[in-house]
């Protein structure tokens, strides 16, 4: 890998011949776990700046409309985040000279709160080519990472890792776009206004205001116009303000309430477009849900584009295939299914493996496949199950021929992505038409059916049983590798939840790691297990975007209790009593065995009750001494789960439960949460 220094530049086709389609991926770390950015892209003309506000890609205007930018979004990392961007550099217009790719950071938080910040860029087949550090960004609110631009008809790279005080307005203004600094339009409003508009009402003359990551508005730029000569008495017509552009195309989401049935008894189910109650054996569960999800990827373009962006697959008119032989020597295989992407002459195809009712992957068939694909010139092989694949854990091993010039990437997806993903775009982000909206509902029930077998991660493994004897008999010891595969466990199970709680909410959940920068994988989980051996523990955090705090999850394994928890900052100003008051009345709503406790400056076993007993005396969580109170832990208990599975006894059905209890319950209603995030809360 080609390691960059600030102001370095570099031709990309000196680092590898597949450079037409490429991912750059931004990261960092925060110490708290807390801290997060978002990328933004500009395409410049030769005089540097944009043709027009459109050239500027952030998070409410994410895909080019030519497919030459896509930002594919967060995904987590052992250390932190990661923001991921595709670029189809042949889909460039040919006005563009330079793009630019940046980041920001909210209101008065800077990067040099994060740590670890880098850029690194990949080719066509996931093959890194070059890596840029940046160890000083300085006390800037955007800083820019770095930019491609042409040379000689080539595109070459260059690394900036320069700054801006004045966040993401001055990175646009400076860029020629036209920058809102007074909208003070309700989002929430208007988005609910575009919802329901009428598709009459959808021309291109109708416009919401557009909102950056730090409550910007992007205008059109005013046409210069022909000066009016003042002619006494006569009438001057003003022509009107054009309206706001809006970054994308009116969308269609799921009505918030269901309409009411015409059937004459609660036992008449809808007639459904693809039924999963009559499937009887796993073979059928693999044809069924495999035809199913690549018909709708091919019929919904953005599903489609949402499930394989992160492949490297380019935008373009997509294909997609079941019941496919390929010649094997003798023995001809047939992989469930084929993707084909086509753009601009350009063929992108991957083989796709599915596995359901939590079969696993079989890694010789999983190798047959990447063979064959390295024979025919095929970019990927895509592998569906439901489990959960982690950062240094592959589900399969893969050798590939590295003699071959043409490289075949290996991806694995889960039914719980495929059906987050689903969630986010009829639920929340919308999609471009009501019948788009109708296939993803369909799509949606099926994989949620009991009788589909695409339910995601639903198993803690066959060390589940015997490690939790082990912490009761006091004879689990460190190293044991069954602590490893049960922490392994419960890291997937923790992503899926994420996964599942943010296609509730329509918001980022992403698990938080507290782990020493630079450790691999493999040693932090091996810490983690030897710390299950010590105190029996299974801890984990969740950072939900919009929330006061992080939310905890521990599983004590000695005394079988789950304990979700948050802890919430005292106010800067005011009095502790005020403070308390305040708390209360907030969680007026709370469940009454909500366990409050007040976290002192320096000291350990604060104040701290039910809320039952609060509720009339608030005074009574405050320190009798006058100590410094820092904030207050809020927490929910309940009874772990024993079996392995989802069973209602179960201890992935008692994790999903005990999240959702509390989400709903407490976190909704603190001070902080957006008013829209607020609206939806997750079923208890």
């Amino acid at each position: 890998m080609h390691e960059m220094v600030k102001g370095g530049n570099v031709g990309l086709a000196s680092l590898s011949e597949d450079v037409g389609s490429v991912m750059m991926s931004l990261s960092w770390g925060s110490p708290t776990g807390e801290g997060d950015a978002d990328v933004s892209v500009l395409l410049l003309t030769a005089d540097g700046k944009v043709r027009s506000d459109g050239d500027f890609y952030f998070y409410n205007n994410p895909v080019a409309a030519d497919g030459s930018v896509q930002l594919l979004g967060k995904a987590p990392t052992a250390d932190g985040s990661e923001d991921r961007i595709t670029f189809d550099l042949t889909a460039i217009p040919a006005g563009v000279d330079q793009i630019v790719v940046a980041a920001s950071r909210y209101e008065s938080a800077r990067f040099s709160e994060l740590q670890d910040l880098r850029l690194t860029l990949a080719d066509g087949s996931g093959e890194s080519l070059l890596r840029f550090a940046i160890d000083d960004p300085g006390e800037v609110s955007a800083l820019l990472f770095g930019e491609f631009y042409r040379r000689g008809g080539d595109w070459k790279f260059r690394a900036i890792g320069q700054g801006y005080e004045s966040g993401l307005a001055g990175v646009a203004t400076d860029f020629g776009v036209d920058i809102d600094d007074d909208a003070g339009t309700d989002v929430d409003e208007d988005v609910d206004e575009v919802e329901g508009a009428s598709d009459a009402d959808a021309g291109p003359e109708s416009a919401s205001p557009v909102r950056t990551p730090e409550a910007v508005s992007v205008i059109p730029a005013q046409p210069s116009s022909p000066a009016v000569e003042s002619v006494p008495g006569a009438e001057v017509e003003v022509a009107p303000r054009p309206a706001r552009p809006r970054t994308a195309k009116k969308k269609v989401t799921l009505p918030k309430v269901a309409k009411k049935s015409l059937a004459e008894n609660d036992s008449w189910r809808g007639a459904r477009l693809f039924p999963a109650s009559a499937l009887k054996s796993d073979h059928e569960r693999e044809t069924r849900a495999t035809s199913v999800l690549l018909s709708v990827m091919a019929q919904v373009p953005e599903f489609g584009r949402r499930l394989t962006a992160g492949f490297g697959a380019p935008v373009g008119r997509m294909e997609t295939f079941t019941e496919v032989t390929l010649p094997n020597g003798e023995s001809p295989r047939r992989p469930d299914g084929v993707i084909r992407v086509e753009r601009a002459g350009k063929l992108w195809t991957a083989l796709v493996e599915t596995k359901t009712n939590g079969n696993p992957l079989k890694p010789d068939q999983v190798q047959a496949y990447a063979d064959i694909a390295a024979r025919r010139g095929y970019e990927a092989v895509i592998t569906l199950s439901n489990d959960v694949e982690l950062e240094g854990s592959p589900l399969v091993e893969v050798k590939l021929d590295g003699r071959r010039k043409h490289k075949v990437a290996l991806w694995h997806l889960s039914w719980a992505e495929v059906t987050h993903q689903a969630q986010l775009l009829i639920r929340h982000e919308g999609v471009g038409n009501a019948a788009h909206a109708w296939l993803l509902q369909e799509l949606l029930h099926y994989l949620q059916h009991e009788n589909s077998g695409c339910h995601g991660f639903q198993n803690m493994g066959r060390s589940w049983v015997p490690v939790r004897n082990a912490i009761d008999a006091e004879t689990l010891c460190q190293g044991d590798p069954r602590a490893v595969e049960v922490v392994e466990s419960w890291e997937r199970l923790v992503r899926q939840v994420c996964l599942r709680l943010g296609g509730e909410l329509g918001e980022k959940v992403l698990p938080v790691q507290r782990a020493k920068r630079g450790t691999d994988p493999a040693s932090r989980r091996a810490a983690l297990a030897d710390r299950l051996c010590v105190d029996g523990r299974l801890d984990a955090e969740l950072r939900i975007e919009g929330t006061p705090g992080v939310l905890a999850l521990c599983a004590d394994l000695r005394t079988g209790k789950l304990r979700t928890s948050i802890e919430i900052a005292a106010p800067d100003q005011g009095y502790p009593l005020t403070w308390a008051k305040r708390l209360v009345r907030r969680l007026a709503e709370a469940p009454a065995d909500l366990h409050v406790e007040t976290l002192l400056e320096e000291q350990t076993g604060g104040p701290r009750g039910t809320l039952e007993r609060l509720r009339p005396e608030p005074a009574d969580i405050l320190p009798k001494n006058g100590a410094q109170i820092t904030g207050f832990r809020l927490s929910l208990f309940r009874g772990m789960g024993n079996t392995r599975g989802t069973a209602e006894s179960g201890f992935i059905r008692s994790v999903d439960e005990s999240v959702d209890r509390f989400h709903a319950s407490v976190v909704v209603h603190l001070e902080g949460r957006s008013a829209r995030a607020a609206r939806r809360p997750v079923d208890a």
